[in-house]
């Protein structure tokens, strides 16, 4: 599926877009899923070397069989969304405003494997409080753009489309939006893009919050206390057995794509085995998410074929987005006890220099909005009251 290119004479104008897959997209996935040539079976019995081979059966036996896409995309028309050109790409969002006045405005941004999606079930509770057991003072205005070359965006063409870019984009979005006081919220890739938005202090921008922080310790740390060595510990296994897909991603996405673009098996493998490695289960991706929501997740790269120019994110900027550049605009914090990072309030202490809110939350992992919608609205409604 390709989206039509927005004309450059349009300028600044906001399109109205709704999704419809041509139907022959959806027939050429269901041959290829029938002709799946499948590798043997692995040598271990747990998820070491990478998704199961009756894990992955089963997925695209549901798949072929019980999974039905027009639901998805009923689901995502059934919200107020746009493409609006900025610096040359069509970037897609959605808009929805409170009903509450004085609420206010936010950013959320996704990361990899994530989509828009993964903020669907906390978009009414953030904007309408009142209907699920909130206050109306605690009202947001949410903007949930997808990112570059991921999703319904446009693919950049070029290189250059760095986190500080899409920081700057994020910022002139806000701003055509006519908002001029805002905060911005994200995890995985978008906690990077939402602390270069804070670190280049865009205009209307008053703080933000994240739900994946990466800080590093002090040279001098002598991992003494109990939350430091889990810290350490934490990163130490993600950096051993955890990197393989970064390093792909990160040195040679185009390789990967060819990989993915032609396989939906391939490319639903890649993303299943994050869902399971990064969520809060015990053991099985499903005790965190539904298969329905992970299939949304993975036929949105599928339709859009965006494996590779997601992977491109990587190859931009893996090695310079998590760094110790001083942020002095207001810093709220959520650390979900599944997380990949799980640093110590005082290692974030050398980066922000005004924390106003730090909390472990008491379920979750890396799709905190995805997987536990409840924890992640009430961690934002507290972690930004003091912005209000």
């Amino acid at each position: 599926m390709i989206l039509p290119p927005l004309d450059p004479a349009l300028g600044e104008a906001i399109l109205p877009f709704t999704l419809d897959v041509p139907q022959a997209a959806l027939d050429d996935l269901a041959l290829r899923l029938e002709r799946t040539r499948w590798p043997e079976k692995e040598t271990v019995d747990d998820w070491s070397q990478g998704v199961p081979l009756d894990r992955m059966r089963s997925l695209v036996d549901y798949w072929r069989s019980g999974y039905e896409w027009r639901r998805c995309e009923a689901e995502i028309n059934g919200w107020p969304q746009y493409r609006t050109l900025i610096d040359g790409l069509g970037i897609h969002f959605l808009h929805v405003r409170s009903p509450h006045e004085g609420a206010m405005p936010m950013i959320l941004s996704h990361g990899w494997p994530g989509t828009f999606l993964e903020f669907l079930a906390v978009i009414g509770p953030l904007t309408d409080p009142t209907r699920f057991g909130g206050r109306a003072e605690d009202a947001f205005h949410l903007v949930i753009p997808s990112l570059p070359g991921y999703g319904l965006s446009d693919k950049p063409v070029a290189t250059g489309w760095t986190v500080e870019r899409i920081a700057q984009a994020w910022g002139t979005l806000m701003q055509r939006l006519s908002y001029d006081r805002y905060v911005a919220q994200g995890g995985d890739w978008g906690s990077a893009i939402t602390r270069a938005m804070a670190a280049q202090k865009l205009p209307g921008l008053v703080g933000i919050h994240l739900n994946m922080v990466v800080c590093f310790p002090p040279e001098d740390e002598d991992f003494a206390d109990a939350q430091a060595r889990e810290a350490r510990d934490v990163a130490e296994a993600h950096k051993q057995s955890g990197l393989g897909y970064s390093t792909q991603q990160s040195t040679r996405p185009q390789t990967l794509g060819y990989a993915l673009a032609d396989s939906p098996v391939g490319q639903a493998a890649w993303i299943y085995e994050k869902f399971q490695a990064w969520t809060d289960n015990e053991g099985e991706p499903e005790q965190a998410l539904s298969r329905d929501a992970m299939l949304d997740t993975i036929m949105l790269y599928w339709l859009t074929d965006s494996a590779a120019a997601s992977a491109r994110l990587y190859w931009e900027s893996f090695r310079s987005a998590f760094g110790n550049a001083p942020i002095s605009l207001p810093v709220a914090c959520s650390i979900f006890p599944r997380e990949m990072r799980r640093p110590p309030r005082r290692w974030a202490e050398r980066v922000f220099s005004d924390i106003i809110y730090w909390n472990r939350a008491a379920k979750g992992g890396h799709f905190a909005a995805f997987e536990q919608p409840e924890h992640f609205v009430a961690e934002v409604r507290a972690g930004l009251q003091s912005l209000r």
